[in-house]
């Protein structure tokens, strides 16, 4: 079996990889010519937990390989996944002008029979929109080619994408034809062997789920931060709170972690993008307006802790940051709290020196030389006033409260992540700040 995947970023990348590790021989396009020559070297553009040597593997097995020419993949492929970056647009609706694009390429170029797959996260319709686009292009050309679409949205998570897609909970397929569901169960049979369930539906419900699905989690996160925030004006501990609530099966305990924020390339944006499908269609999805107004507001707690623990004229102050992506195992930055955060401390006169296990390139493109970089966590504590734990990579977990108090100025720490347990770091002689917990003072 060939299939095509256009787009090489995230999804397109993950999942062009995973089909070619289990027998399909993939092609990988995208027009980024310098991308397409340093993949096929094996140097891929993202981080992401063993996909580079997944990359590798499969190039020397002769299974993976990588284009800039759709045409030249769509030759003998049975299937074309449409994985292409589908931005927010000013309104925060999803900007549909990369899918479509790729859906009129297709219907330029098709030749014979294939299903043509959204995997990108789009909103409900779009399918019909991509249909319609490459049924107009054939009709241009005078010739009669018969095609399926076919919606597949991908519930992967940056950090664990390769076993998630590989091992997945579920696999969402939504169809409208017999004959395209016979051929994404084909393509989808070697990861149904170990009992993951694939689940038909209709394309709408099939849009639907991928948004539905990322909104619930973030739902999840907003609701125990705005839980964390009142702890805190109540004397309640929100970690006591959580293991309360998550040992109640209903509830579960997973997305119920109190914190600085959600972030990344998922959550912001499909919130955004489900809440205006909401409104052109004349609907207000109240919960998830407050969920998105929770999570801004949440992105700027520590800051406000750290000014009522030094006052808002921090000229001259330099504050370590301990993690810059939005979660750990990625160097995603996109919509991170570390951005906001600093953004922050910079418009109060503070300096920022900071340092990431994954995502420091990622930072110094955003950020170029408006913070500081560490060689390593204790390197950025040199001189600074305060350490600031934004990001709970594993490196930080268990830190050397000795070398903090050595190189810090001030005995304080910001947990933006609760990695900490209070007690220890009080133990310390340190001040410490954290979410949903009471600030402590030696």
């Amino acid at each position: 079996m060939k299939i095509s995947i256009v787009g090489t970023g995230y999804v397109g990348l993950v999942s062009g990889t995973c089909f070619a590790d289990v027998g399909i021989t993939v092609t990988c396009v995208d027009i980024d010519e310098k991308k397409i020559e340093n993949l096929k070297k094996g140097v891929i553009p993202i981080y992401e937990p063993g996909l580079e040597t997944m990359v590798h593997s499969n190039i020397e097995k002769g299974r993976l390989f990588f284009s800039t020419s759709l045409k030249d993949s769509l030759e003998q492929a049975d299937v074309i996944f449409i994985a292409v970056g589908t931005p927010p647009d000013e309104d925060g609706s999803a900007d549909l002008k990369y899918v479509l694009e790729v859906a009129r390429q297709i219907g330029k170029h098709i030749n014979h029979y294939m299903v043509i797959v959204t995997k990108s996260t789009v909103p409900i319709g779009t399918a019909k929109k991509v249909k319609a686009a490459i049924t107009d292009e054939i009709e241009k050309r005078g010739i009669e080619v018969d095609f399926d679409v076919a919606s597949n949205p991908e519930f992967l998570k940056e950090g664990n994408a390769i076993q998630d897609f590989l091992k997945p909970d579920r696999i969402v397929v939504g169809t409208e034809s017999e004959k395209a569901q016979k051929m994404m169960n084909r393509l989808y049979k070697p990861f149904l062997l170990n009992g993951h369930p694939i689940i038909f539906m209709d394309i709408p419900s099939a849009e639907m789920t991928k948004y539905a699905a990322n909104s619930m989690l973030a739902t999840k996160i907003s609701f125990m931060n705005d839980m964390a925030n009142l702890c805190e004006i109540v004397g309640a501990d929100i970690t006591s709170v959580r293991k309360g609530i998550g040992s109640d099966a209903r509830i579960g305990n997973k997305f119920i972690y109190a914190g600085a924020g959600y972030g990344g390339s998922c959550f912001p944006k499909d919130v955004k993008a489900v809440i205006k499908t909401a409104d052109l269609n004349g609907y207000k999805l109240r919960l998830l307006e407050a969920v998105e107004e929770v999570n801004n507001h949440q992105k700027h707690v520590l800051v406000s802790k750290i000014k009522e623990q030094f006052g808002t004229n921090l000229n001259n102050m330099i504050f370590a940051l301990w993690g810059l992506s939005f979660k750990p195992k990625t160097d995603d930055m996109r919509e991170a709290p570390a951005l906001v955060v600093i953004e922050e401390l910079i418009k109060l006169g503070a300096k920022v020196k900071a340092y990431d296990p994954v995502a420091m390139e990622e930072a110094k493109r955003i950020l170029g030389d408006k913070i500081e970089y560490g060689a390593d966590p204790y390197d950025v504590l040199i001189d600074a006033d305060a350490l600031i734990v934004i990001t709970e990579w594993s490196e930080f977990r268990i830190p050397n409260f000795k070398v903090i108090e050595k190189l810090l100025k001030n005995k304080v720490i910001f947990d933006g992540r609760n990695i900490y347990e209070p007690a220890e770091v009080l133990e310390n002689g340190f001040s410490y700040y954290s979410i949903g917990r009471a600030a402590m003072h030696p």
